[in-house]
């Protein structure tokens, strides 16, 4: 990929051109996001011969709405189609691991191509290029290097780049620039409040009332927005958002995305 490209155009599912690994690698444990308990390496009960869902149209009245939510961020088809060269993985003992390592991989590189589009990180440019860089060839690694990689350690040293473009980004927009990352925001009664630039990184907005609340340039990396009521809520230029975040969501026509960013 060359440089000047902007890797969130392909960082989406194609779960055509996958083996529908997400529905047999990974576990599932009962709960609000999924109905039934599932060992990993299993295949769903819900998933058919040809590797379609047969309850898809159905799936959060069925009790699956963590499906729904779920985006592998095109790692599904990276590991068929590069790492294993087309054939299916799921029989491989490491493939959970480099499924899991290739995801995170993924959104590592989403991040970061947020990061390299905003004007005021520009001073951050060579090293957020390098970051990316990096991930981009890890990416094409094989199976066992992927395997052992320690994601934990990459996303660490990102994280810290990306905070720093955080602060510089927020720092030059107008708002409260309130600090709540990491708080427990369950529930909360937010509806049309000014968050404009404000951090909320790693908050928990499970079911948080943000009707028609003005999150404009807020910092929403790893923001837990599962059933969130954004319905009429203004995003635009909400920083780290991802496609998963939203579809975790309750959203409406009114409800303004970043650009690029669809429902």
């Amino acid at each position: 990929m060359t440089p000047d490209v902007d890797d969130r155009a392909v960082l989406h599912a194609d779960c055509s051109r996958c083996a529908a690994l997400c529905c047999v690698l990974p576990p599932f444990a009962a709960s609000a996001d999924f109905a039934i308990d599932k060992p990993a390496g299993r295949p769903c009960p819900n998933l058919a011969g040809d590797d379609r869902c047969r309850i898809h149209e159905q799936l959060p009245e069925r009790g699956f709405p963590g499906c729904v939510a779920f985006d592998c961020f095109g790692a599904g088809q990276q590991v068929v189609q590069v790492t294993y060269r087309g054939r299916d993985p799921r029989a491989e003992p490491e493939a959970l691991a480099v499924l899991d390592a290739m995801r995170q991989l993924s959104e590592l590189l989403w991040y970061l191509a947020d990061a390299l589009a905003r004007p005021a990180a520009a001073p951050l440019h060579a090293e957020l290029a390098a970051a990316r860089d990096r991930a981009r060839a890890l990416r094409e690694a094989g199976a066992r290097e992927l395997a052992a990689l320690d994601t934990g350690a990459l996303r660490r040293d990102a994280g810290a780049l990306l905070s720093e473009v955080s602060d510089r980004v927020r720092r030059g927009l107008p708002g409260p620039r309130t600090d709540r990352s990491g708080a427990d925001l369950v529930g909360a009664a937010l509806r049309g409040a000014d968050l404009r630039a404000g951090c909320l990184r790693g908050a928990y907005l499970i079911g948080a009332d943000l009707r028609r609340a003005d999150l404009r340039g807020a910092d929403l990396l790893g923001a837990d927005l599962r059933a969130a009521d954004l319905r009429g809520a203004d995003l635009r230029d909400a920083l780290f958002l991802t496609l998963p975040q939203v579809a975790a969501a309750r959203t409406d026509g009114a409800t303004r995305l970043p650009e690029g960013l669809a429902r």
